[in-house]
């Protein structure tokens, strides 16, 4: 085979997307793998070589850049029956060939604990002069959806409720399913499910509503769950409730009314007692001054003493026509029965305001008989 020919072999396997003359890449698998973080994938390169192949074998892996200004990066290298795994330092550690003598035709890369950021494309290129081959992989690593938190936002008191499921970590596009694993196992009717965004909406929660929810969050590599209980009841009778405090505030109210017309009652009396007290003071008269009776009894003492020193000779004196004559009203009068003034006089509206009835009283004289 001379160059033009080995030149044209080499641009026409190139257009042919990695076969070349001699030289094959035999693997038929997908070149498009979805991986989970901290899985471990294999990208399958293998080849044959044909008996024109006579030059050294040289297997390279690079990163394609995902903007065609920037460079590729080399991440594995095996040449002159040598392999190199430390090209690439994000990688470091976590690559190598899946054979230990990849010259037998394999020259497939495996990486472990993937990552998020390990996402890209992927090119085997094997070269043994004259012959040369590539193969590019498209590998993309998926987030598993993170534990997912659930809760309940609302009354449970006979309103709308929103049932919340949520998980922070996770390859979109990320797919929320809620189920109910008690009673029925059926969900409400007027339930509301948003496959999107996690929530599930309880329109007019009822009891038939309360039970155990649980909530799936998955993508294309892999599920997680969680779970929430529900316990709806009966909203309070707040009609009731409004009545009894309106009841008790007019209650209050009442008595509160009660209490000061009490206070304002009794304040009136006692200033009424007060006026009629000052008015019965205005209406008595002021007492008369007692006639004195010591003169009557001075002079009874002296005829008593003139009786004592009486002798026969002097009895005629006796009956005199003076000693005949009526005692005056002051000498029958007795000492302690000094005279008594007359009682004072009220005024008649006054004695009616005070509860007096009135009564006919008849005249007496003095020894008490009716006149």
């Amino acid at each position: 085979m001379d160059l033009s020919t080995t030149c044209l072999c080499l641009i026409y396997g190139i257009l042919l997307a990695g076969s070349a003359c001699g030289l094959q890449i035999t693997s038929t698998g997908s070149t498009s793998i979805e991986k989970a973080s901290g899985e471990t994938v294999k990208l399958d390169c293998q080849f044959t070589l044909a008996t024109e192949d006579s030059g050294p074998l040289d297997i390279e892996w690079s990163l394609q850049p995902s903007d065609n200004q920037k460079e590729e990066k080399v991440v594995i290298v095996y040449s002159g029956d040598r392999a190199f795994e430390h090209y690439y330092d994000p990688l470091k550690g976590r690559v190598h060939f899946n054979s230990p003598d990849p010259k037998t035709g394999d020259a497939s890369m495996n990486i472990m604990g993937l990552k998020a950021t390990d996402t890209g494309t992927y090119q085997c290129k094997v070269k043994k002069v004259p012959g040369i081959g590539s193969r590019k992989f498209l590998l993309t690593v998926m987030v598993r959806p993170s534990k997912p938190r659930c809760y309940a936002e609302g009354q449970t008191q006979g309103k709308d409720m929103i049932l919340r499921c949520s998980s922070v970590e996770g390859t979109q596009p990320l797919q929320y399913i809620w189920e109910r694993t008690t009673g029925n196992k059926l969900l409400p009717p007027l339930a509301v499910l948003d496959p999107v965004g996690g929530t599930m909406s309880l329109r007019n929660a009822t009891e038939a509503a309360s039970g155990t929810y649980r909530c799936l969050v998955k993508n294309r590599v892999g599920t997680e769950e969680c779970m929430v209980v529900v316990n709806v009841t009966q909203p309070p009778n707040t009609a009731g409730v409004i009545a009894a405090a309106v009841i008790c505030v007019l209650l209050f109210l009442i008595l509160l009314a009660l209490i000061v017309f009490c206070c304002c009652r009794a304040r009136q009396k006692k200033k009424y007692e007060k006026e009629i007290a000052y008015e019965i003071r205005e209406d008595v008269p002021p007492p008369k001054s007692r006639v004195s009776t010591a003169r009557s009894f001075t002079s009874v003492g002296s005829q008593r003493s003139s009786l004592g020193s009486m002798s026969p000779s002097n009895l005629h004196e006796y009956n005199k026509p003076q000693y005949d004559k009526i005692p005056s009203e002051e000498y029958e009068r007795p000492p302690s029965h000094a005279p008594i003034p007359p009682p004072s006089r009220m005024a008649g509206p006054n004695l009616s305001r005070m509860g007096a009835i009135p009564v006919m009283i008849p005249a007496q004289n003095r020894d008490g008989s009716i006149v």
